[in-house]
């Protein structure tokens, strides 16, 4: 496998590229562009989609909780969102993890062809999800001219969200395309699943939870039914979006401190921290990547072989009703969050089990990203004495520092996983409005954001500063 990349490299040569910036750019400027990229993503996840029918996704469409964590609307040009780069970035990811793609990213010439074959898998992924969508009936029974002009579309935006995310990640914008966009759709459907006026729905009351809450209060019903909607948004999910969010915000700020000095400047001392949530929001973002294609996967095989439910073999792993819902038993019923209470109270072992799940895969991403991104034990002491920094009370080697990380890293890859998986699990038997993966994801990115913006003002009023900061 290690041609595979070489193999590449002809094609990597022909993929448009964002250059980095010719001079550091400043703060205001970073934001500029940072609001450019967030504006073009707003206004495309308005525009339909040429050729198809637009029908604005509901609380209750099939795709829902993934739309949410992967930024797209349906029906528009951002359809995909993000899904094909997120699941581009898995397989590579488990590749390399696996040691199947053989990839050293401490060679710039190893990183840049890992970089530039991530980007043809992306736009091979856009093709294969707007086939299946397309095959699985989500775009109706186009012709097939309107058919190819959809996967025409499709491939188009996919590529400029690819750009998009590269010019944000290379300097000009703050943070990256990928966190910015899943922040502005979560943003976008707490509010309007809050303070949506739509109306009236079966139970007589608007959308937006608060208002169907005033609504219930004012018209004499029993105020209790403004807790319980499903599948519509209601008070029990605001109250425990708001809780996760809060337990979000606590773990985000727990941490580790490991003292180091600088050897160089006389001792100095620092510290080093280490997150309680050391592999952030990663593993969950796989775990839905690797979710949410299984469930694509699953439609497109029910809908094209198996539609009447007679295939056994097919049965185990996918199994539709009349109300196009997963019935019970098979497999994907499993993968699919319960998203209320009352779900939840109906089958508990299924909620049980979806938890256990994404605990599961939650925890092994976390292990494959931490080698794979360079946050291992062994990786970190390496950089820490590239940097010319060693622990106090001990001699200035890698061994001995990976040696006292060791004590660290490993648990706090094992627990991180688990509590990111956890949290997000019990958020979504609580019905949280945003889904429970969506406030973990837009937390991570706030406090990413607030990390990034404190860095950026530091190094603008105090220019000697960069080098610590990470910063050219």
């Amino acid at each position: 496998m290690s041609r595979f990349l070489d193999l590449m490299e002809p094609i990597t040569k022909y993929l448009p590229e964002i250059p980095k910036p010719i001079r550091k750019l400043s703060l205001r400027e970073k934001v500029l562009w940072t609001g450019i990229v967030l504006a073009i993503y707003l206004v495309m996840a308005q525009i339909p989609l040429f050729g198809v029918p637009f029908t604005s996704s509901g609380i209750g469409e099939t795709y829902y909780v993934y739309r949410v964590i992967f930024a797209s609307k349906k029906g528009t040009l951002m359809d995909l969102g993000i899904g094909p780069i997120v699941t581009a970035g898995l397989i590579m990811q488990i590749l390399a993890g696996s040691k199947l793609l053989n990839v050293d990213m401490s060679k710039p010439g190893d990183r840049g062809l890992f970089t530039g074959t991530q980007k043809i898998m992306a736009i091979v992924m856009t093709l294969f999800e707007g086939m299946a969508f397309l095959l699985g009936g989500s775009y109706g029974s186009p012709s097939l001219i309107v058919s190819v002009l959809i996967i025409a579309q499709l491939l188009v935006v996919g590529l400029l969200v690819l750009l998009m995310d590269e010019l944000v990640q290379k300097g000009w914008g703050l943070g990256s395309g990928v966190s910015l966009f899943i922040l502005a759709g979560v943003a976008q459907t707490i509010m309007w699943s809050i303070f949506s006026p739509i109306g009236p729905m079966p139970d007589g009351n608007s959308l937006g939870a608060i208002i169907a809450f005033f609504q219930t209060l004012f018209s004499g019903k029993p105020i209790l039914t403004a807790f319980s909607r499903y599948p519509y948004p209601d008070m029990t999910g605001l109250i425990a979006m708001i809780a996760v969010f809060l337990v979000a915000v606590y773990m985000e700020g727990m941490k580790i401190e490991i003292p180091v000095a600088y050897a160089k400047y006389g001792g100095m001392r620092a510290k080093i921290p280490l997150k309680l949530m050391y592999v952030s929001n990663i593993p969950i973002i796989l775990a839905s990547a690797l979710f949410a294609n299984f469930d694509f996967l699953g439609q497109f095989l029910w809908k094209s072989f198996n539609s009447l439910n007679t295939n056994a073999w097919m049965n185990w792993f996918v199994m539709y009703n009349s109300n196009s819902t997963l019935e019970p038993g098979c497999a994907l019923y499993y993968l699919q969050a319960p998203n209320s209470i009352s779900t939840t109270l109906k089958d508990p072992l299924h909620a049980v089990v979806y938890v256990l799940i994404l605990v599961g895969f939650s925890v092994v991403f976390a292990k494959l990203w931490v080698e794979v991104a360079g946050m291992s034990a062994k990786a970190q002491a390496d950089q820490l004495v590239n940097a010319g920094m060693q622990i106090p009370g001990f001699r200035r080697s890698p061994a001995i520092i990976e040696q006292i990380l060791n004590r660290y890293i490993p648990a706090l890859t094992l627990i991180s996983g688990i509590l990111i998986g956890l949290l997000a699990g019990i958020a979504d038997m609580l019905g949280a409005i945003g889904t429970g993966i969506g406030i973990l994801l837009s937390v991570g990115i706030i406090y990413q954001y607030y990390q990034i913006l404190a860095k950026e003002q530091l190094a603008e009023q105090y220019p000697g500063l960069g080098r610590f900061l990470g910063q050219e």
